[in-house]
């Protein structure tokens, strides 16, 4: 019955997010709503009426005490409850743990491509796991080969003009020379004329 009155609160909570228009109540918001339902339902299931049936001679004689000895037992009864769910909230930091979760789901909203789940196949896990991530690696590493392979022919190029360009100046020092070893020649041959005739 209580389970019933658990799993009755936690969708009604849900609808009242959904139908609203407003922002999805948070898990935390969703669980509180449930435990509270479920004091409800047992405080229905636990009705005067029935702790009379069960205590009809004590009722009969004292029905004021019995009304008093009643309502303090339900008081008990749910603050004793809030306090253990409390415990374990706190103990478990369930609050947090659901706050994560509302935020792993959100982000999870934006995302393309399917969550990962397990099979309980271990090397098919492995698999499907590593075996994308390495084709993402292997065409970021064929895009990087490519960059450098075209970074390599330009360079290549570019020392095979420079190569070109020295031979060109080779043969420009060259011509030069030689033809600064002829004007040098015809110098000494003029000078050697001029020299002659002393």
């Amino acid at each position: 019955m209580a389970a019933a009155g658990g799993g009755g609160g936690a969708g009604a909570a849900e609808d009242a997010g959904a139908d609203g228009g407003g922002p999805a109540p948070g898990r935390a918001e969703v669980f509180a709503t449930v435990v509270d339902t479920f004091l409800e339902k047992l405080v229905a299931a636990g009705s005067y009426q029935r702790f009379v049936n069960c205590y009809r001679c004590l009722y009969k004689l004292q029905p004021q005490l019995t009304k008093s000895i009643y309502d303090q037992f339900i008081y008990q009864l749910q603050a004793s409850i809030k306090e253990e769910i409390q415990e374990v909230k706190n103990e478990g930091n369930l609050e947090g743990l659901l706050s994560s979760l509302d935020k792993i789901v959100e982000e999870a909203k934006d995302r393309e491509e399917p969550a990962w789940r397990p099979s309980g196949i271990p090397e098919e896990d492995v698999r499907s796991a590593m075996v994308p991530y390495f084709l993402k690696h292997r065409s970021h590493l064929r895009r990087i080969l490519r960059e450098k392979e075209e970074e390599s022919r330009k360079v290549a190029e570019s020392v095979l003009m420079g190569r070109d360009r020295i031979a060109e100046l080779q043969q420009l020092i060259q011509a030069r020379q030689q033809a600064w070893q002829a004007i040098s020649k015809e110098q000494q041959e003029l000078i050697m004329t001029f020299q002659e005739p002393q």
